[in-house]
């Protein structure tokens, strides 16, 4: 993962979470397309997730099972303090993405801003193996990266940027015929400082087992 957890534990350090480029206090996006694809019961997986309060907003809604994964330890350690004994209802995972694996499955992962982070080949490779353990055949990915106008950079790294049809054809060459895009909707995030950063969410769907088609050769 680009940075590595030393990287991202020096940055949740060095400020405070409201301080961050990315912070959202109501990630509103986010919640209107999980609201479309996930009901209370559903086990859902937040990707990348830092110190969002995306997971405040689905513990106050009665979402759940949900699982929180993220490479730094200082940012779940803020999240974990922020909720307090609410803490106790979410599984928490410190982990990289690129290296992790899952031990159970998930009707819904969301991703933010984890896979715009991957540059190289190898890592959105095991990425999308990451994907297609963890995702439940029919289960719904929500994977959000910057846009192909958005910033060439983040807190300091180089990221790729992403057309939602890239973005797509990306996934289907890493795990060909496993995701069927649903929808695509393009959001300009305003920072704490009012700069504006263009992202594109996109919406993809994990085939079931009888409509994957293994590549030839």
């Amino acid at each position: 993962m680009a940075g590595g957890q030393e990287h991202w534990n020096a940055v949740y350090g060095a400020r405070s979470e409201d301080e961050l480029t990315w912070f959202e206090a109501l990630p509103s996006m986010s919640l209107d397309l999980i609201h479309a694809y996930l009901r209370p019961g559903d086990p859902f997986i937040d990707i990348g997730a830092g110190a969002s309060r995306l997971v405040d907003a689905l513990l106050e809604e009665g979402f759940g099972p949900l699982t929180v994964l993220d490479l730094s330890a200082a940012a779940l350690a803020v999240s974990r303090e922020r909720l307090g004994r609410k803490a106790d209802k979410v599984a928490w995972i410190e982990a990289d993405i690129t290296t992790w694996q899952p031990d159970r499955d998930y009707v819904l992962w969301h991703d933010r801003a984890v896979f715009h982070f991957l540059t190289g080949a190898e890592d959105r490779a095991s990425y999308a193996r990451a994907l297609s353990d963890a995702l439940r055949p029919g289960g719904t990915a929500i994977i959000a990266t910057f846009a192909d106008d958005g910033p060439e950079m983040c807190s300091g790294l180089p990221v790729v940027r992403y057309a939602p049809e890239a973005l797509a054809q990306e996934l289907d060459q890493l795990a060909p015929g496993r995701f069927e895009m649903l929808d695509a909707k393009r959001h300009l995030h305003i920072t704490p400082k009012g700069n504006t950063q263009s992202f594109q969410y996109s919406v993809f769907r994990r085939a079931y087992a009888n409509d994957f088609v293994a590549p030839q050769g």
